[in-house]
């Protein structure tokens, strides 16, 4: 595999989504692991405002050159705002996926919950490392 990067400050689903705290909203990407495994990036389709999602649910799809992959909400809740850059620029994904976000949920549970089933970048570093992907 390629040399990706960790963002120190967001949480991994072993999906491969990543999740940022903004007070009350989780923010939500795919991590530069999983941008470098597709390549280059097509499309982007998102979830609609409003929709009430669980984590694990597929809520969107990142279509590339080689695939189309299934993007999961890594916590439960309400879409609050998705992106729409990235309709008209999916590409950003693969040049800044941790500023790329996808979705951004409230969740419905305790944040400190839906956080504790998802791995650190230590653990999604070593998770990724052993599953070869």
């Amino acid at each position: 595999m390629a040399d990706y990067k960790l963002d120190q400050s967001v949480k991994y689903a072993k999906s491969h989504e990543w999740v940022r705290i903004d007070g009350k909203i989780a923010v939500v990407g795919i991590s530069d692991a999983a941008q470098d495994m597709l390549s280059d990036v097509v499309y982007v389709e998102l979830p609609k405002v409003g929709a009430n999602v669980k984590a694990g649910q597929e809520v969107a799809v990142v279509e590339s050159v080689k695939a189309a992959e299934d993007v999961v909400a890594p916590v439960s809740g309400v879409v609050v705002e998705v992106n729409e850059d990235l309709s008209a620029t999916p590409e950003i994904v693969n040049e800044s996926p941790y500023e790329a976000w996808f979705f951004k949920i409230e969740p419905t549970d305790s944040v400190d919950a839906e956080l504790a089933n998802l791995m650190t970048p230590e653990e999604y570093d070593k998770f990724v490392e052993e599953s070869g992907n």
